[in-house]
């Protein structure tokens, strides 16, 4: 893959209802879960090196061209909580929603290989307003983005959209939480899906990496408080506090659970491994160039120590398994552990319920890591321990 440095490359990022088709992307069922290879890359700043380190991961991948070459490929964006939330008065993409740089590169990239529709995706907490907004509220420019590459599109996936039905994932096996889960039509109206996460950890799954990125494609519409009992709701009010507490289920039109529980150490990284198999992720990449310790979003807890970090990483795999647990060693984190071990202290593995349901393997022998080795990657995260010290 060569790097073009034309007008379809991104290098100014920095300033700127009911009725449900039925959708069941192929999965692996088997009990062993496939081996995959996994690409490390350092990379210090937010500038062209991004375009340059991710297109070197890409190659030593195996290449964009045959992924996505002729198709559309949606772009699963962090950018969770609201645009005022911010530690230390920092932009956001610099403590913990991905860096538009590296949305840009990404978009550049896939362009270039070949993709004929690019679709970002967010659940964006702004009612049903385009993704757009949100953006220009944090003071992002999407009209680089759409510079990016010949087709890019955007949808706020927090309701209907621009959707007339939502689409329905059935979990594979049945579910561990629900049996599936009703979601805007653009996760299923693609050919590759890509979850663009942060190197982050999580007050409730331990970590947050590629997989529980996608925590965050479940409508409001469905999974809020203030979801109707019986179909989806016109606005997306409220926040997917029933998916972590189980206080209530969604309305009567959609799967419904399969298990009973109100701890959210069990039910959220349950949650995570079901949508993983559900809607499988085809490309996971994580960026950890900047991001912070203490959770997924600042000042969560005065208690908990939130501070920015500098790791200078990027990962990237087409297995969102070995990818987090890759992610996970370069965190100091062992991908194996479960509850009771950092950075499970209070909650079950993410990693090792998905793997369960033949998504991908967490063991490291079984992981090919190319580029930069994780011992010269790693940057240690602070354990629950230490964050409440």
């Amino acid at each position: 893959m060569r790097v073009h440095i034309s007008r379809r490359e991104f290098v100014g990022a920095a300033g700127m209802a009911v009725g449900a088709h039925m959708a069941r992307p192929a999965i692996a069922s088997a009990l062993k879960a496939p081996a995959s290879r996994v690409a490390i890359g350092q990379c210090q700043e937010y500038n062209r090196e991004v375009t340059a380190t991710l297109a070197t991961m890409f190659d030593q991948l195996g290449g964009l061209d045959k992924l996505v070459g002729g198709k559309t490929v949606s772009i699963k964006l962090n950018m969770t909580g609201p645009t005022s939330d911010k530690l230390n008065s920092m932009p956001n993409q610099m403590t913990h929603w991905v860096h538009p740089q590296v949305i840009g590169s990404l978009i550049s990239l896939l362009g270039n290989a070949g993709a004929t529709r690019i679709r970002l995706l967010e659940s964006a907490p702004i009612g049903t307003k385009p993704l757009q907004d949100f953006m220009l509220a944090a003071g992002w420019q999407p009209k680089d983005f759409v510079s990016a590459a010949k087709l890019v599109e955007f949808e706020n996936t927090n309701f209907l959209g621009s959707g007339k039905t939502y689409a329905r994932f059935m979990v594979p096996g049945g579910g561990l939480m629900y049996a599936g889960y009703d979601l805007n039509h653009s996760y299923r109206d693609t050919d590759v899906f890509i979850s663009l996460a942060k190197l982050k950890e999580h007050r409730t799954a331990g970590v947050t990496l590629s997989m529980k990125n996608c925590f965050g494609i479940t409508p409001c519409t469905i999974y809020s408080q203030e979801a109707p009992e019986d179909e989806p709701g016109i606005l997306p009010v409220g926040y997917r506090g029933p998916m972590h507490s189980g206080s209530r289920v969604p309305p009567k039109s959609a799967p419904q659970p399969v298990a009973e529980s109100k701890d959210p150490g069990f039910r959220v990284p349950r949650i995570t491994a079901d949508l993983v198999a559900a809607r499988p992720i085809h490309l996971a990449v994580i960026d950890g160039i900047y991001t912070m310790t203490g959770g997924e979003l600042p000042n969560q807890d005065p208690n908990w120590i939130h501070q920015p970090v500098h790791p200078g990483l990027l990962i990237a795999g087409m297995n969102c398994v070995s990818t987090d647990a890759v992610a996970m060693a370069t965190m100091g984190f062992d991908p194996m552990a479960d509850r009771g071990s950092a950075p499970f202290e209070k909650c079950d593995n993410t990693l090792r319920l998905a793997e369960h349901l033949g998504v991908g393997t967490r063991d490291l022998s079984r992981i090919e890591v190319v580029g930069t080795p994780i011992v010269k990657a790693q940057y240690r995260f602070p354990t629950l321990t230490q964050l409440t010290t």
